[in-house]
């Protein structure tokens, strides 16, 4: 018995030195280890518990139809923390209420309410005449002409009271301010109070309204030959050459070339897209849901027939 063990030990103590341990290497990823201690699987990309939303892209004009999202550009004025806050506000606000396209030009209705009218509602149609400022200041009026009395109401976009806003005729015009209605003849101002919304093709292009006002004589509320506007057809008519001679001395040609004024009155490029990416994404999302329940509202179940 002792002689065998003798034997085997130097099999074993040969073996060892003629035939040396191989070391094999593996080339497969090995799972990660997580902190506690654990194996993690690794993760298929068909799993459905992480689906990736894809973000809407913001269109060109972006900055045309929501152009109060854009905060002031004076430095003065800046204040990151604020613009934030505001463009949140904004958005909730939007979830509340509809705020369509619209620019200067457009034939617009806007329902409030108001504690002193009948039934504390009123709604008041006229052309926009002018939208101007940015953030919870934004504001736009309305002009129309009833019972051949000029009547303007200003009215903040983003106003509590504010219940709905109709875009009853969609158009541009040749100006951005329509102020010069004021001083022109009143059927330029005169619009329906019953006037029904007028049908436009999904995705077509805003038509631009080239119509040319003519103007009353003067006296007029503003000096109307010194801004060169385009929308006006008979403003040589009122004046004298002593008024051409004050409108041309008046004139700032070298502004158009002037970069730094440019620079100091428009917010950066990049700017721009950094707000729209942030704000676009949630407008988009809220028409979607508001389309879904207006097609829920538009479907009738059908009735057993007898």
């Amino acid at each position: 018995m002792l002689n065998q063990r003798k034997v085997m030990s130097f099999l074993c103590f040969k073996h060892n030195k003629l035939f040396q341990p191989i070391a094999l290497y593996s080339t497969k990823v090995l799972p990660q280890i997580k902190k506690t201690g654990s194996l993690s699987t690794p993760k298929t990309p068909s799993s459905s518990s992480h689906t990736e939303t894809r973000k809407p892209v913001i269109p060109a004009n972006c900055r045309f139809i929501y152009p109060e999202f854009l905060p002031d550009p004076k430095p003065e004025w800046r204040n990151p923390v604020r613009e934030k806050l505001e463009r949140l506000d904004m958005l909730d606000r939007r979830t509340q209420i509809e705020i369509p396209e619209f620019y200067v030009g457009s034939v617009i209705a806007v329902t409030s309410s108001d504690p002193h009218s009948a039934g504390k509602v009123s709604r008041f149609l006229g052309i926009c005449i002018l939208r101007e400022k940015c953030g919870l200041r934004t504001r736009f009026i309305l002009r129309n002409v009833i019972d051949k009395q000029g009547l303007e109401i200003s009215y903040d976009m983003y106003d509590p009271t504010i219940q709905k806003i109709e875009v009853l005729r969609l158009e541009k015009r040749l100006d951005d301010r329509l102020l010069y209605l004021r001083d022109a003849l009143p059927e330029y101002s005169t619009f329906d109070i019953n006037m029904e919304p007028e049908i436009r093709e999904e995705g077509a292009a805003v038509p631009i309204n080239d119509i040319k006002v003519r103007l009353r004589p003067r006296p007029w509320l503003e000096k109307w030959e010194r801004q060169n506007l385009r929308g006006i057809s008979n403003i040589d008519e009122y004046l004298t050459d002593k008024r051409r001679r004050t409108a041309k001395d008046h004139e700032k040609p070298w502004e158009k070339y002037d970069l730094m004024k440019q620079y100091r009155s428009t917010i950066p490029e990049e700017h721009q897209k950094e707000i729209y990416s942030e704000v676009y994404a949630r407008i988009h999302q809220t028409d979607l849901e508001r389309q879904k329940n207006k097609r829920k509202r538009s479907f009738v179940n059908p009735t057993k027939l007898a």
